[in-house]
């Protein structure tokens, strides 16, 4: 009998969903969820979801370019100097923006192994914590954090039933607002192989 030939690696990133944040405080913000579904070796666990705000985009860049030498970082959308969060065609343009920033990221094998990328798709943990968590200074490593994260959020799809197992960031923060800005499509409910132009 022929071995079957090894499946091709693929990874799905969708930057999606964003959400106004502290909206009663003096500086609200818009965060956006993260979903993550792939097959590649690079990564311990092949589903997750976070939500992000822009300015970690920004740090994850920042880190990125420290550690890859001359390999060239894609950009990430322009920042305004006067952002408004009712501004829902710069929030999308933002949106777009921050997708294709990880889609090429995802694409470029030497990011793949970094931890600080991991760490940022795949916990909720706060950029500082995540800079301590690759130098050792944290009592987990980076894949406990990891396998942690995912555990969470396998526990609080079980509690609330079948019909919440979609892919909604359950390790988001707990102050999300119920006033969703409705962008592009969400992800089916059951994952399924993407489609070729899907992959990255």
């Amino acid at each position: 009998m022929m071995k079957d030939q090894e499946e091709e690696e693929f990874i799905t990133v969708r930057v999606q969903d964003p959400r106004i944040q502290d909206q009663s405080s003096w500086s609200p913000y818009v965060d956006y969820k993260i979903f993550l579904y792939t097959n590649s070796k690079a990564f311990t666990v092949k589903t997750s979801c976070v939500r992000r705000r822009y300015r970690e985009f920004v740090w994850l860049r920042r880190r990125l370019q420290k550690n890859a030498g001359l390999v060239p970082l894609p950009e990430l959308p322009g920042k305004k100097p006067f952002f408004q969060v009712n501004d829902s065609e710069g929030i999308e343009r933002r949106r777009q923006g921050l997708q294709q920033f990880l889609e090429k990221v995802l694409h470029t094998m030497v990011f793949l192994s970094d931890s600080q990328l991991h760490l940022f798709l795949q916990t909720q943990l706060p950029t500082a914590q995540i800079e301590c968590c690759v130098q050792g200074q944290t009592p987990f490593s980076v894949n406990e954090a990891i396998l942690d994260n995912a555990m969470c959020r396998k526990s609080v799809l079980l509690r609330e039933g079948a019909e919440a197992i979609g892919y909604e960031c359950e390790s988001s923060p707990s102050h999300i607002l119920a006033s969703d800005i409705k962008t592009s499509t969400e992800i089916p409910a059951t994952p399924e192989e993407p489609a070729a132009s899907d992959r990255i």
